[in-house]
């Protein structure tokens, strides 16, 4: 195996790691720095559930060779909170019910917040365009977009 050092920066913490040539960015996260907010489905990319972002734009972590986010700052779920303080996606979500099963969650609200970062002030029509690339089977997705035009609002 060839392993190669690298260096990610992951929710603001510096990791060094030995890192296989051909490992994919999800494997990285999950199986050795134990983060359990990515999730994985289809490894293909068609279901956006192992979204996470890089540099603050999502990236589809299934399909992503982990080396090409070294040096680079990866943000996952477990970055947005701020100690118990959910960050206001996150609250939204719950308090609109926006969670069913929970396994789409993380990168619904990352892909959010990439949204809310390039469009503050989206419509109900712009969230659906913006959300479109993750797929979530328990929802039906009205929830969702109540909760990331709450939160958009919340930043108004």
């Amino acid at each position: 195996m060839n392993r190669i050092p690298a260096t990610f920066y992951v929710n603001g913490v510096r990791r060094d790691l030995l890192v296989d040539a051909n490992a994919l960015l999800f494997e990285v996260l999950s199986d050795d720095l134990g983060v359990s907010g990515v999730h994985k489905n289809c490894d293909r990319g068609d279901c956006g559930v192992c979204t996470v972002l890089l540099d603050d734009e999502p990236v589809l972590s299934c399909l992503m060779l982990a080396l090409e986010a070294r040096d680079r700052q990866i943000t996952t779920i477990e970055g947005l909170a701020k100690g118990q303080k959910l960050h206001p996606l996150q609250r939204h979500f719950v308090e609109e019910g926006a969670i069913q099963c929970g396994y789409c969650t993380p990168a619904m609200i990352l892909t959010a917040k990439a949204l809310l970062n390039a469009c503050p002030h989206p419509s109900a029509e712009d969230v659906k365009e913006g959300l479109s690339g993750t797929l979530c089977r328990c929802t039906g997705y009205n929830k969702i977009i109540t909760a990331v035009l709450a939160a958009a609002k919340e930043s108004e």
